[in-house]
């Protein structure tokens, strides 16, 4: 019997029954299979360097697993693996143990004052200086390449440079001598190491916000500021009406891809400081020391701070999202 399809409903009507899921399956593959075998390699290659070692990294944290008790080689003694399966209470304890605030919370919070500093500060500077190429400047594609430099510099050479002048002797600190001014100790104090540690990411992130919003500026039409001129709209209020709106849909992105590059930015405070900061270490360079840094090493705990830090940011990228697609939707009524 024929199948027709309500159009307005979407819903079958006839006496046939719905395809199972195997059908489904070999329907689309047979439909589809050389679009499936172009995407195989890649399925593989991030299965083996993605999805295994996640899903390895979430079993561990469940054990006890340290470099005590895990399965290792010392000459030519194989010695078995011993840890044993503990369920949640990695969680628990990172949460809501005796050290919790000083293991974790603590870290949490710089994170996300480190996080919030550094991603307005590369937005803000970012959008001047792109506002600013933006303009018929004599030169302008000399500044474009001076200003991109920092973020083409690898960034270990980057980090290094800057932690040599930020040093005792360092030009910054000679250079505040010279001029009578305190020399504060940004490699040792608590509090100049995380403004050194925020000061050295901003120079480091900002070419990228840069290039972005210029090439949102260069995509507004020119006609939108004609017309807003024309109505006698000073700088303040096309900037206001029509750059910033005109910005919206690079700015969400850009803001977020920052957001998250930020929060993992793992070089920056690790090749600044190493393991000799322990109130400016973030998350992600507090599991790498809980894992790598210290005796015995704990891989467990390690492993359960990474998955703590894949749900933080999983969590937060829908709700911002979320929030951005409600904001169009009112913006379009």
């Amino acid at each position: 019997m024929t199948v027709a399809i309500d159009r307005a409903t979407g819903k079958r009507r006839g006496d046939a029954p719905r395809p199972g899921l195997g059908q489904r399956l070999k329907h689309g593959y047979q439909k589809h299979w050389y679009a499936y075998v172009m995407i195989a390699p890649v399925v593989v290659v991030l299965g083996v360097l993605v999805l295994y070692p996640l899903g390895y990294g979430m079993y561990l944290t469940l054990t006890d697993a340290n470099s005590l008790n895990t399965a290792r080689t010392i000459g030519v003694n194989e010695i078995e693996a011993t840890y044993k399966f503990i369920g949640l209470d990695n969680y628990a304890d990172i949460l809501w143990g005796e050290t919790a605030y000083d293991r974790f919370w603590s870290h949490f919070i710089w994170t996300i004052v480190w996080t919030a500093a550094c991603v307005a500060l590369h937005y803000t500077i970012g959008l001047g200086l792109a506002l600013l190429l933006n303009q018929k400047l004599r030169g302008r594609t000399f500044y474009r390449l001076i200003l991109v430099l920092p973020w083409a510099v690898p960034t270990f050479v980057t980090v290094f440079g800057w932690r040599f002048m930020l040093s005792d002797g360092g030009i910054i600190n000679s250079a505040l001598e010279s001029l009578h001014l305190p020399t504060p100790l940004w490699l040792e104090d608590s509090f100049w190491q995380r403004f050194a540690a925020i000061m050295v990411n901003t120079w480091c992130g900002v070419p990228f916000m840069m290039v972005s919003l210029l090439g949102g500026l260069q995509s507004i039409d020119s006609s939108l500021y004609e017309a807003a001129e024309m109505d006698g709209a000073n700088a303040w209020q096309r900037f206001r009406y029509v750059t910033l709106p005109g910005l919206r849909s690079v700015s969400s992105t850009v803001v977020l891809l920052g957001i998250i590059w930020t929060f993992n930015q793992f070089a920056v405070i690790f090749l600044l400081f190493g393991n000799t900061a322990p109130d400016a270490q973030i998350l992600v360079t507090w599991a790498y020391y809980l894992g790598f840094g210290q005796q015995p090493r704990d891989f467990a705990q390690s492993a359960a701070y990474g998955i703590l830090l894949l749900a933080i940011l999983i969590v937060f990228t829908s709700f911002y999202r979320r929030w951005l697609n409600r904001n169009e939707q009112q913006l379009a009524i």
